[in-house]
């Protein structure tokens, strides 16, 4: 903790003279899981990347003390040393403690524990002005719940009080088959209810064919039976491995089977869920073959498919959403995104309802009809209702302006469906649009009680920085780096030069028998 503490003190003084000249900063982290374009490095920049600890785990009283930058990865191989465990684990070992809180993070525990912000005890923050401050549910409760999924423009949080639940060996994973979109939806709504599972989500492969995937944590397993892994190169993708599994069954057969703890948490790294697919798509003269994904397995985790995803200008083609909805309009969104996108599978992963006002996608209160403005925009106690997220993951269309009209379009539906979307992803909003959906006076208010007002606001990180004409010599080399074949071979060499393949190699949290 003391070499935690010099650290912060540190950052906060730099962020003390920022302030003290009326500059704006950004904060650079070291590394990234958002799929968001990254902005000019031509600005001021507070660095922040030696926090990258679990500063302490105190097993009696089931907490940790976590740095922002801590990979999940790493946090799992710590706690688990102690036979423990984060009740939400972000499914990409790579996304942090930090981006889990300042983000939006709801994974396939989050039917029963909420967001991960939500298994947050409390924070340490450096305000906009420099000074470090505890922020909890008992101490400045705005700016513990206004920064839980802010982004970073309330401050810079420096230390997560992270709970902590008894961890199991395994996990015993069922897979039901659906073969129609509504009953899927129902079976989902209606499993949040089960006290048995520990997991839930699911995913929609077509019309005909849905999966949903729920989870018991346990310690034993039957005798004989054979432990399920998806995290080295001869392992199958996990959600090849479920269609595969219950292609052949029939309506509301299932399939069990036992996965090591640590694996299931990451079960979807290799492949990116499916993205990784897309990959053999780009190339296409790469056949996609078991042995081809043994040989470029180092290419198919996600800190590499982030990597090259940014730095091979494929972003601008790719649709990267995550929308929550009601659970009365889900059917009727994915209809949509069949005729209009075609993008197929898609995730669903249900959700608890949150304290509002929030950045956190949310699909409106119970009685939000019944409240004045007054009541909908005052401290946290307003808890919208139970949602379902649907992750669309998959190609665009190649014209950029035809991209950028579905991607409009989506996110008209989802206005209009009464859903509202991540902001981790591609935000097209006008500034009139965004604030349309958000509650304005409440975040403003927060911005300027902690000195934040020289942080970027939230509108200004999650917006796409829309394509220029290629004009300028310097746009020109762009556009050629973004070219195909050469963006998506750029993009492989420089998540190579990267480290994150040493990264990921270097992971202990695969399972060893």
């Amino acid at each position: 903790m003391e070499r935690h503490s010099l650290a912060v003190n540190s950052i906060a003084a730099d962020v003390r003279k920022f302030y003290e000249h009326g500059e704006s900063y950004r904060v650079f982290h070291g590394s990234s899981n958002s799929t968001r374009p990254r902005h000019g490095t031509d600005q001021n920049v507070v660095d922040i990347s030696s926090l990258s600890h679990v500063a302490l785990v105190d097993s009696e009283r089931r907490i940790a003390f976590v740095e922002p930058n801590v990979p999940m990865d790493r946090l799992v191989e710590i706690t688990m040393a102690y036979n423990l465990v984060p009740p939400v684990v972000m499914e990409f070992p790579g996304i942090t403690a930090g981006g889990g809180f300042s983000g939006t993070s709801g994974e396939s525990s989050s039917f029963r524990h909420g967001f991960f912000n939500n298994t947050v005890n409390s924070i340490e923050i450096i305000l906009g002005n420099g000074d470090i401050v505890q922020a909890s549910s008992l101490e400045r409760e705005d700016l513990f719940h206004g920064a839980a999924g802010a982004a970073g423009t309330l401050g810079i949080v420096t230390l997560i009080e992270l709970r902590l639940v008894e961890a199991r060996n395994f996990v015993k994973t069922t897979y039901r088959k659906f073969e129609g979109i509504p009953q899927t939806i129902s079976e989902i709504q209606r499993q949040t209810e089960n006290s048995e599972i520990d997991y839930l989500d699911g995913i929609v492969f077509s019309r005909q064919h849905s999966v949903i995937i729920s989870g018991e944590l346990v310690d034993e397993k039957p005798a004989g039976c054979k432990l399920q892994t998806f995290s080295d190169p001869g392992d199958p993708w996990f959600y090849m491995h479920v269609k595969d599994k219950t292609l052949l069954l029939s309506e509301c057969s299932e399939v069990v089977e036992y996965i090591p703890l640590n694996e299931y948490l990451f079960r979807y790294d290799r492949a990116g869920f499916w993205v990784g697919r897309q990959g053999y798509t780009y190339f296409k003269v790469v056949p996609f073959t078991k042995f081809f994904r043994w040989l470029l397995d180092d290419y198919s985790h996600t800190r590499t498919l982030y990597h090259a995803l940014h730095a091979s200008g494929v972003s601008s083609q790719f649709v990267v959403q995550d929308l929550a909805l009601p659970y009365d309009t889900v059917e009727t969104f994915i209809s949509w995104v069949d005729r209009e996108l075609g993008i197929w599978p898609l995730w669903l992963c249900p959700l608890q309802g949150c304290a509002q006002p929030t950045f956190h996608p949310v699909t409106g209160s119970k009685n939000e009809t019944a409240m004045s403005e007054k009541e909908k925009t005052c401290s946290p106690g307003n808890i919208s209702q139970p949602m379902i997220n649907v992750g669309v993951w998959g190609w665009g269309p190649r014209d950029y302006a035809t991209f950028l009209a579905k991607n409009r379009s989506l996110e008209e539906k989802l206005v209009e469906l009464g859903g509202r979307k991540w902001l981790y992803a591609q935000t097209y909003y006008t500034e009139e649009e965004f604030w349309s959906q958000y509650d304005r006076p409440w975040y403003q208010s927060l911005r300027e009680k902690y000195f934040a007002t020289t942080l970027p606001t939230i509108y200004e990180k999650v917006k796409v920085q829309l394509r220029a004409e290629w004009k300028s010599p310097k746009q020109w080399s762009e556009k050629w780096l973004s070219a195909w074949p050469v963006g998506g071979i750029y993009g492989m060499v420089l998540a190579t030069l990267s480290g994150d393949i040493k990264l990921h190699r270097q992971a202990k949290w695969r399972y060893r028998e």
